[in-house]
């Protein structure tokens, strides 16, 4: 893929005197030091980078600086230091002109609490990015409308905010970010608000609209299982720095340091971890053009009661038991097909906790198949299942030291308000 932004060291000091802090910071001095100073730190040297079309999740505790981040993909906040370039341009160079159209047609941004216009139809609302831009009326109603179907809320074009609930409302902010039609989301603690039954449907719409449209979304939150659940990768924060930029599993399975570790040692492992990490090589595979005799060797040369069947290929077409394969010698079956059953398989990205139920209603092991390609990759047994659940708890164990203090960095406000800075 190819990289759609680029941060290099990004850093935001706020103040009167920002350079000012750049030379305290320099020099070495503490987040609280250049506080005291009046220069409070947003964020330091924040380095990554963020494919086109990925889910990238910047997370951190309350004072992490991950939503004075957020405001500086859009300059909200202004960069004291660094580069931060989109699609190749350097966005930090744009003039007045450049980056008033750079925040209307490329970025786009979903609040936590909503920022609805409450004398405005819900249409109106998700068509005031479009209006902005300066697009007719009726253009702007019409994608407005195409939106809101988008995310649920067809037959609700008319009604006003007040008339809506938390999740609904927050469908509307999500439909005027949608509506613009630009290539990156931003959304700063956008499921925050809602309560958790709300959000958990909120992400899943999410998620939803992301295998559709692809775009650029960089995703904000404090919650370590949100951002397990959304993010194609995770940057942690903490004081305003990266502490581990990584995949969820490999953010559980291999922690940065003492930090992280702490932060993610209470996650339900069997939620985050996929498929892929407790699969095994395939055993009794069974072609379909097999006569029965041959399945039925092959079964039992490595003792398993159940046949993996696939075509030459290796296309996945389903399972047979071995008491099928025994009826089918007894009758001097010539193949297999037409005699094994169209199980449905799991992908690679499935969680294991789905897995865990898929696998106790089967009596030995899931099939694992590419889902581009349909065929058979591995299968996920009991035994595979649990030994990489408790080796992944063995090792958080083994990794634990008495250094921690936990994961609790002292946070202030600045003096734009909610603006999140570290302390």
């Amino acid at each position: 893929m190819a990289t759609k932004i680029k941060l290099e060291k990004v850093t935001k000091i706020y103040g009167d005197r920002p350079q000012r802090g750049l030379r305290m910071l320099d020099e070495g001095k503490s987040n609280k030091e250049l506080h005291e100073a009046g220069h409070p730190v947003g964020c330091v040297d924040v380095s990554f980078e963020v494919e086109e079309g990925e889910l990238l999740v910047v997370m951190g505790l309350s004072g992490s600086g991950k939503s004075t981040l957020i405001r500086c993909f859009n300059l909200l906040n202004s960069i004291t230091r660094g580069h931060l370039y989109v699609d190749g341009e350097d966005i930090t160079q744009y003039g007045r002109k450049q980056l008033l159209d750079y925040r209307r047609r490329k970025v786009s941004m979903v609040f936590q609490h909503f920022a609805l216009f409450p004398f405005r139809t819900v249409t109106d609302n998700a068509a005031y990015g479009l209006e902005m831009q300066g697009v007719s009326r009726d253009e702007r109603r019409a994608k407005a409308r195409e939106a809101l179907e988008l995310v649920g809320l067809k037959g609700w074009e008319d009604a006003y905010p007040g008339q809506l609930s938390g999740g609904m409302q927050q469908r509307v902010g999500l439909a005027r970010a949608l509506a613009v039609e630009s290539d990156i989301l931003l959304m700063d603690e956008a499921f925050s608000a809602l309560d958790p039954l709300i959000r958990r449907d909120m992400q899943r719409e999410l998620m939803q609209l992301q295998q559709k449209m692809r775009k650029t979304i960089i995703f904000i939150t404090h919650d370590l299982d949100e951002a397990l659940e959304l993010g194609d990768r995770i940057v942690l924060m903490r004081d305003g720095r990266v502490v581990q930029t990584d995949t969820p599993e490999q953010i559980l399975s291999n922690p940065a340091n003492e930090y992280v570790r702490r932060f993610v040692e209470h996650v339900d492992l069997s939620r985050v971890l996929p498929a892929s990490a407790a699969m095994v090589p395939p055993t009794a595979v069974v072609f379909e053009r097999d006569g029965a005799r041959t399945a039925l060797h092959k079964m039992n040369e490595v003792d398993f009661t159940v046949g993996f069947v696939v075509k030459r290929d290796y296309t996945y077409c389903g399972t047979i038991g071995i008491d099928v394969v025994e009826r089918a010698v007894r009758s001097r079956a010539q193949t297999m097909d037409g005699l094994y059953e169209e199980t449905p398989p799991i992908r690679l990205d499935t969680p294991l906790a789905d897995v865990i139920a898929m696998v106790a209603t089967w009596p030995f092991a899931e099939a694992v198949v590419d889902e581009d390609t349909g065929k058979l990759l591995g299968i996920v047994t009991r035994t595979s299942v649990l030994t990489v659940l408790a080796d992944n708890v063995n090792n958080q164990a083994d990794d634990g030291t008495d250094e921690a203090s936990g994961p609790a960095p002292a946070t202030a406000t600045s003096a734009a308000g909610d603006t999140e800075v570290a302390a």
